[in-house]
């Protein structure tokens, strides 16, 4: 997700051509698969390799109207949550209708997913861009809730707005749905451009967000449900710098590792990559970091593998590889930080990756104009495409097919993984929703690869894998 200016990124979109590791060239792969074509859609150019099958496609909304996605990890709970964003003030948009909210999609028959519910934030024409960023859902007590994202810009109302709650435990009927209430950061306007629901090795259910300031907000979601007047804010994360320009995270990733048993934090701070140990989150504990890595600028995600030495990060801007680094010598003290990956990877030369879910040996990214991306990194040092499928046509020209933005931020935007049976959801800025299955790959679980079975999918009714059972007395 991008929260800085364009002017920016523009100036720093032809810098950088980074590659290190073997970075597999995928313009030989763009036309391999016509038996993919979308025949009968409104994209019927749209292609990738034989191994993904389309298992489900609806446009959602307008141009540039969807941000990122998560599917509900149980099958009896079909249901994908799609923010909804506004690319120009409504009602300037091109079909007039207004965006900023969520959508809920029922896949319960996948070939004709369907809008179930949608909610929108009133006063649509007051409120300025962008809106809905990014979704997670959470299971606490045995009841469902979604979490909406928000960012306001100044010169309307809420830019204080962080966040928006939704009780989902009724669905399908969308007459059950109601909204709980609304996180709200009055000190540092601007709302939350990333959440991460995650449960928690002492058992609470905790959501962070990232904030315009140089910290990420730790909140106990039970005590917002109860009506906590601090909205259930127990903690914050500050970013090691906060020296740059963009001094706090861009997003990050939670979870616990069964070996040292510890949480840990991996954040995304724009100068760097930073790991906490937040078993306490009160005391957030640096454990090491990724600085001076070349070509760090704006950096945008960390995700570690199920061990947790491996983890793939992201900058985002054009040019730029995933970067995979071993987080061992500094976990062990050998080094004050890392700065050299030991791979990368890139579709295509020219691309700009956006968001990637790990579920190892596999990486699924959503890779704006180069759509739907797998790798896999089961030797770190030389990852390499398994599959693709392109959900736009878009290119890198201003206009109409690259709206204007740089480093062709037009396309896939948000990418998710159904562990159960390995169906993956992407959202596209221009498309729409979509699902795939790989071939091959019916379903996640660690075990079948001698590994902690671990992910950014949480088990909301048992905590993380092999964490003992405690209470953080003093976090309550």
């Amino acid at each position: 997700m991008k929260r800085y200016q364009v002017g920016v990124a523009a100036s720093v979109a032809l810098f950088f051509a980074i590659s290190l590791g073997t970075t597999r060239d995928a313009s030989a792969q763009r036309n391999d698969a016509g038996e993919n074509a979308m025949q009968g859609l409104r994209f019927p150019h749209v292609s990738g390799s034989r191994n993904i099958r389309i298992a489900s496609h609806l446009q959602v909304g307008g141009f540039m109207t969807t941000a990122d996605i998560q599917i509900e990890q149980e099958r009896a709970r079909p249901y994908v949550y799609l923010p909804r964003r506004d690319f120009v003030p409504w009602p300037q948009q091109p079909d007039g209708l207004p965006s900023k909210g969520v959508d809920i999609v029922s896949i319960k028959d996948l070939s004709h997913p369907r809008v179930i519910y949608s909610w929108r934030i009133e006063q649509q024409e007051l409120h300025r861009p962008p809106g809905g960023l990014q979704n997670k859902y959470f299971k606490l007590k045995g009841r469902y809730y979604d979490v909406q994202s928000f960012q306001f810009q100044r010169g309307g109302p809420d830019v204080d707005l962080g966040a928006v709650v939704l009780d989902v435990t009724g669905l399908p009927d969308p007459g059950t749905v109601k909204e709980v209430g609304r996180i709200r950061v009055p000190d540092v306007p601007g709302g939350f451009h990333n959440v991460f629901a995650y449960k928690h090795s002492d058992g609470r259910v905790l959501l962070l967000a990232t904030t315009n300031g140089t910290v990420a907000n730790v909140y106990d979601m039970e005590k917002f449900l109860a009506g906590d007047p601090k909205s259930g804010l127990i903690a914050t994360i500050e970013n090691p710098d906060t020296s740059g320009f963009f001094r706090g995270y861009h997003d990050f990733y939670v979870g616990y590792d069964p070996v040292t048993h510890q949480d840990r934090f991996y954040g995304a701070g724009y100068s760097g990559y930073y790991v906490f140990d937040v078993s306490d989150v009160t005391h957030a504990k640096l454990l090491t970091s990724i600085t001076g890595a070349a070509g760090t600028f704006l950096a945008h995600t960390i995700t570690p593998e199920p061990t947790g030495r491996y983890v793939v990060t992201e900058m985002e801007y054009q040019y730029t590889p995933l970067r995979i680094f071993d987080l061992k010598p500094g976990l062990d003290g050998q080094v004050k930080t890392i700065s050299r990956p030991i791979g990368a990877w890139e579709a295509h030369w020219d691309g700009d990756p956006h968001n990637h879910v790990v579920r190892w040996p596999y990486v699924f990214v959503s890779g704006y104009m180069d759509g739907l991306q797998v790798f896999n990194m089961m030797d770190p040092t030389n990852p390499y495409t398994v599959g693709h499928f392109y959900t736009c046509e878009c290119t890198l020209a201003a206009g109409a097919e690259g709206a204007g933005q740089v480093g062709g931020m037009a396309g896939a935007f948000g990418v998710d993984v159904r562990n159960a049976d390995g169906l993956v959801v992407i959202s596209d800025k221009r498309t729409g929703f979509w699902a795939f299955y790989m071939d091959g790959f019916d379903g996640w679980n660690g075990h079948q690869w001698g590994l902690p079975n671990i992910s950014s999918a949480q088990d909301w009714d048992s905590g993380p894998e092999g964490a003992p059972k405690r209470t953080n007395v003093s976090a309550r």
